[in-house]
C-alpha cells in the first residue's frame, strides 16, 4: 500500500474510533491527526518519510530516545522471564530492586514504594497515604489539602481537586472535594523589582499564615518542586520549598512533593526537591521513570507514615490497588533507566548540553516578542507577546513545517528534549523555532 494512502486510511480510522486525550474532536477537521510510524533517537517519522524532532520528549516522558537499544535489550530478557504477575500476595526481582533503588537515590529516607500505572493515580494515593496516615494515627479531622494556585497534579477525581486549572477543573467542579490554594511562587508574578528569592519568601510567609490558621483539620501540602508545568513552565526559587518543610514541621502538615514532571534528572538533579536540601513525606514518580517506554508511577513514603500501616488489623492498611501494580516489565524499563543514569553520568552530561542549548537560544531569548525566556536542567521555556488566541495552535503547525514537535502551553512555548539530543539537532531546535516565530508573529531580529 503506498504511504500516502496508508496515512489517509489510518487518519480515518483512528478519527472514527480513536477517542484523544486531552482533545476537542473536532478541531481535528481542520488540524489532522499526525499519524506516527516509527522513532528512533529524538525523532518521530511518518508513513511518508518526514521526520519531527521529539522537542517535548512525547508529552515529558521520553528521557533517552525513542527505540533506545539498552532499553529494548532490558525489556527483551525480561520478556523471556515474567511479564507480569500480580503484586498482592507475591513479588517479584524487578519490583524489589526498583524499590531498593529509588530508595538508595533519597538517601534511605524514603524507603518504602507503592506501585501504580500513571502520575494522577500516584497523586490519588499519597492523598489518601496522608489522610489515612491521620486517621490511623487518631487525627482523623485532618481531611483537607493544600496546593499552590495555577497547580497541576493529574485529571482523576482526587488530583483534580488539587489541581487549579481552569479549563481542566471548571466542568467537573461539583464532582471533586474543596481544596485549598496558596499563592504560586511563579517568580513572573513578582512585583517590579523583586527577587525571585524575596518573592518565594513571601509567599512562603503566605503559606504559613495558612497553615498557622488551618494546620488542625490538614492533611498535606502537594506542590510540583521548582517547576509548575501546565501553567506555562513556572520556575521558583527552591528557598520557597525550604520554608515549606520548615511549616509542614512545624503544624503537623505533610509535604507531598509531585516530581512526576520534575523528576528523573529534568531539574538538573535526580529529584527536584534536592536543591532545597529538604526531604518529602511522600514523593511521587511517573512519566519518566521508564524512560517513556511503560505506564508506571510510584509513591515513596518515609518509614513513620509506613509504620502507622503496620497493624494486626486489616482496615488499618493501606487498601488501594490496581491490577498491573509493580508490573514487571515497566520495572524493568525503570531499571535500565536508572542503569543508563549511572552508567553514561547523564546529570553531569545535561549540564553540558544546557550550556550549549542556552548559548544557541540567545538569538531566540532577544527575539522582541519573547518574554521570560527561562531554564532550569533541561526545561526551558519563553512567552510570546502576542493577542492571537490561536498562537499556540498556528505555533504547533508552523514548528512541524520545520521538522518540530512543539506543544506550546497558551502563549508559553516550551523545551522538553530527550536527554539524548546533539548539538546539531539543538542548533536545528533554535533555528525552527525561530522560524515558526516569524510566521506567527514577526518580529525577526
Amino acid at each position: 500500500m503506498a504511504t500516502g494512502t496508508h496515512n489517509t486510511q489510518l487518519l480515518t480510522r483512528s478519527a472514527a474510533a480513536v477517542w484523544h486525550p486531552c482533545t476537542q474532536m473536532k478541531l481535528h477537521e481542520q488540524l489532522p491527526l499526525l499519524p506516527i510510524a516509527r522513532a528512533s533517537g529524538v525523532w518521530l517519522y511518518d508513513f511518508d518519510g518526514r521526520r519531527y524532532l521529539d522537542a517535548i520528549s512525547s508529552w515529558w516522558v521520553n528521557l533517552f530516545g525513542h527505540a533506545n537499544a539498552r532499553i529494548n535489550a532490558a525489556l527483551s530478557a525480561q520478556l523471556a522471564q515474567l511479564e507480569h504477575v500480580m503484586l498482592a500476595g507475591f513479588t517479584h526481582e524487578p519490583v524489589v530492586e526498583l524499590s531498593e533503588r529509588l530508595s538508595a537515590l533519597t538517601g534511605g529516607k524514603l524507603g518504602h514504594a507503592f506501585y501504580a500505572s500513571d502520575g494522577a493515580s500516584a497523586v490519588e494515593i499519597a492523598l489518601k497515604m496522608s489522610f489515612h496516615y491521620w486517621k490511623n494515627s487518631g487525627q482523623p479531622q485532618k481531611t483537607s489539602f493544600v496546593s499552590l494556585a495555577h497547580s497541576y497534579h493529574g485529571e482523576t477525581l482526587g488530583a483534580l481537586s488539587v489541581t487549579d486549572v481552569a479549563l481542566f477543573k471548571d466542568t467537573y467542579a461539583p464532582l471533586l472535594r474543596a481544596s485549598a490554594q496558596v499563592a504560586s511562587p511563579d517568580w513572573r508574578l513578582a512585583a517590579p523589582g523583586e527577587s525571585p528569592l524575596a518573592y518565594a519568601t513571601r509567599c512562603a510567609d503566605a503559606l504559613d499564615a495558612h497553615l498557622a490558621q488551618h494546620h488542625a483539620k490538614t492533611a498535606s501540602l502537594i506542590v510540583e518542586p521548582l517547576v509548575q508545568g501546565a501553567c506555562g513552565m513556572a520556575m521558583y526559587d527552591p528557598e520557597y520549598l525550604r520554608r515549606a518543610r520548615s511549616a509542614c514541621d512545624r503544624y503537623g502538615v505533610h509535604l507531598i512533593a509531585d516530581e512526576i514532571m520534575t523528576g528523573c534528572g529534568r531539574t538538573g538533579s535526580f529529584f527536584a526537591h534536592e536543591q532545597a536540601n529538604i526531604t518529602p513525606d511522600l514523593l511521587c514518580l511517573s512519566k519518566g521513570i521508564t524512560g517513556g517506554y511503560l505506564p508506571l508511577s510510584a509513591v515513596l513514603a518515609t518509614d513513620k507514615i509506613y509504620t502507622a500501616f503496620y497493624d494486626d488489623e486489616p482496615a488499618r492498611g493501606f487498601l488501594h490497588s490496581h491490577s498491573y501494580t509493580g508490573n514487571a516489565l515497566a520495572c524493568r524499563a525503570a531499571l535500565a533507566t536508572l542503569d543508563i543514569f549511572e552508567e553514561d553520568q547523564v546529570l553531569a552530561r545535561n549540564q553540558v548540553k544546557a550550556q550549549y542549548l542556552n548559548r544557541a537560544a540567545q538569538a531566540l531569548a532577544r527575539h522582541p516578542q519573547v518574554k521570560n525566556f527561562r531554564n532550569i536542567g533541561m526545561i526551558w521555556a519563553f512567552d510570546v507577546e502576542t493577542s492571537d488566541p490561536e498562537f499556540s495552535r498556528r505555533f504547533h503547525q508552523a514548528a512541524l513545517a520545520h521538522e518540530l514537535l512543539l506543544r506550546p502551553i497558551a502563549n508559553t512555548v516550551y523545551f522538553m528534549p530527550p536527554y539524548v539530543i546533539e548539538d546539531h539537532e539543538i542548533d536545528l531546535l533554535i533555528a525552527g523555532t525561530l522560524a515558526a516565530l516569524e510566521q506567527t508573529v514577526g518580529g525577526r531580529l
